[in-house]
């Protein structure tokens, strides 16, 4: 997997995906909107992968779009325009729903599109001096293709603050919101990241894709029959499953499950 804007490194089952264009502060353009896209497609079909860590090259994070290719949008027709927002929203929507769990390594600060690339991931693991900011309305735009993600990680009520104000907010901030699972020092963020995915990939692979599918699917979604009938049936598969058996039996047996090797 070789790519012009990113890194790609696969140690045992975790493959670390890296922004690699640190002299823009890692702003996307149509080249890592497509390879971003890509890689998450690829990494969907690989069984010998069972987490991804999402990172980045140089002090930020990701500071949003590239000022050049902004420059090159004002030019588009309006077929153009809504085309070229489909791909970023492809590219977030290839992180949201990958099947293996998304850690994001969040080095520095993540701005406008970059809080999208964060918020479409599972995990957040940042450093506690990055800085956030929903920065589209100084420039006279809107969030609107990072705005499903976010607002599920903000939440309404912050999202309404942050969308509106374009202010920046510090990591205590983001952790006490949801945006960030775990704020670290600088020393502490690849030890953490690590072993997380550690933890991940210690977990059955196809119950951690199953566990991810479920919260996406029951998030908002009313508590009737047949939602209960859902759920049931769901377990019900589970259990019966080849990796469900022999999970139970592993614990039964007191050894290590067969996926643990």
């Amino acid at each position: 997997m070789q790519y012009d804007t990113l890194n790609v490194d696969i140690d045992g089952y975790v493959a670390t995906l890296t922004l690699n264009r640190p002299e823009v502060r890692n702003a996307f353009n149509e080249t890592m909107i497509a390879e971003l896209t890509s890689a998450f497609t690829a990494f969907n079909a690989r069984d010998d992968i069972r987490a991804v860590v999402l990172a980045a090259n140089g002090k930020a994070f990701c500071a949003g779009a590239d000022l050049n290719w902004m420059k090159k949008m004002a030019g588009y027709s309006d077929d153009e325009n809504r085309a070229d927002a489909m791909l970023l929203a492809n590219m977030l929507s290839s992180i949201y729903r990958c099947n293996k769990p998304v850690i994001a390594r969040v080095n520095g600060d993540a701005y406008a599109g970059g809080m999208g690339l964060i918020a479409a991931c599972d995990i957040v693991v940042a450093v506690q001096s990055a800085r956030f900011c929903l920065s589209e309305a100084r420039l006279g735009l809107i969030p609107a293709t990072i705005a499903p993600y976010v607002i599920r990680a903000l939440g309404e009520q912050a999202s309404r603050r942050y969308f509106l104000s374009a202010e920046q907010f510090d990591c205590a901030t983001a952790l006490r919101l949801g945006l960030v699972s775990e704020a670290v020092s600088a020393e502490q963020l690849d030890a953490t990241v690590q072993q997380i995915a550690q933890t991940l990939c210690a977990n059955g692979p196809q119950a951690v894709r199953a566990c991810k599918q479920l919260v996406q699917d029951m998030a908002g979604r009313e508590l009737n029959d047949a939602l209960i009938e859902d759920t049931a049936a769901r377990i019900a598969r589970t259990r019966a499953g080849a990796e469900g058996r022999e999970g139970v039996a592993s614990f039964l047996e007191k050894r290590a499950p067969a996926w643990r090797d």
